[in-house]
């Protein structure tokens, strides 16, 4: 006699093929799917949330300092409607504030430098020395940046000149793309490489326009101004 033939049973909850446990595992998976999408989602919000705070605070902050405010943080909080932790946890410390509020009020400062001398440069002139003649103007004409400087030169000072700093390197970068424009359009041949070169219009021009509280001697921006032309075109000064 043939002996009967068993049948194995599947495990509880499963079955061969498209089977019941097939369906439970694919429901699973596409809900932890969808949980760490939503959880993704969420995060990108939080980011941006925190990211446009940051940026109002900043902008808030700039506004002050262009108005000659004290930079007061609790008061700053208030007309904020936020916390001072919640202040110090979006943009850190208050010099830390302040090196972002200026760097926001340079990079404003450069476009209307920029625009102001392209809308007056007769044709074949260099853009490099006449936009740097508008920023000297704007800065040594600005009551809030002085106001700034009267009341805490030293940290002041440290923000605009730290050479790892927003400021300076910022504007390092501005007129090293002002040198190799000039150099491209007009041909300009810089006595050194434009880098080095545009490192140095910065710290001539912070030398003459901060020089009363780097020297206790009196800002003088036509000087500036006639140094930094000259080593631009490496040409006499007065000539």
């Amino acid at each position: 006699m043939k002996a009967p033939t068993l049948r194995r049973r599947p495990p509880h909850g499963t079955s061969a093929g498209n089977g019941v446990g097939t369906s439970a595992t694919g429901e699973a998976d596409a809900t932890a799917t969808s949980q760490a999408a939503g959880t993704k989602t969420a995060a990108k919000a939080a980011t941006k949330t925190a990211t446009n705070n940051a940026a109002r605070i900043v902008g808030t902050a700039a506004r002050w300092i262009f108005e000659g405010r004290r930079l007061d943080m609790q008061g700053l909080a208030d007309e904020l409607g936020v916390s001072r932790v919640t202040l110090f946890r979006r943009v850190g410390s208050r010099e830390e504030l302040i090196s972002q509020a200026l760097w926001r009020l340079t990079e404003r400062m450069l476009q209307i430098a920029v625009e102001r001398w392209e809308a007056e440069r007769p044709e074949g002139e260099l853009h490099t020395p006449g936009t740097i003649r508008h920023i000297n103007a704007m800065v040594a004409g600005s009551a809030g940046l002085r106001r700034l400087l009267d009341d805490e030169p030293a940290l002041t000072l440290r923000v605009l000149t730290d050479p790892r700093g927003r400021v300076q390197s910022g504007i390092v970068a501005f007129n090293e793309v002002l040198l190799r424009r000039d150099m491209e359009e007009f041909g300009l041949v810089p006595i050194t490489e434009p880098s080095a070169l545009a490192y140095a219009l910065v710290r001539l021009g912070e030398s003459f326009l901060y020089a009363d509280v780097i020297a206790a001697r009196k800002p003088d921006v036509e000087t500036a101004n006639r140094l930094q032309q000259a080593i631009i075109e490496g040409i006499p000064p007065g000539h």
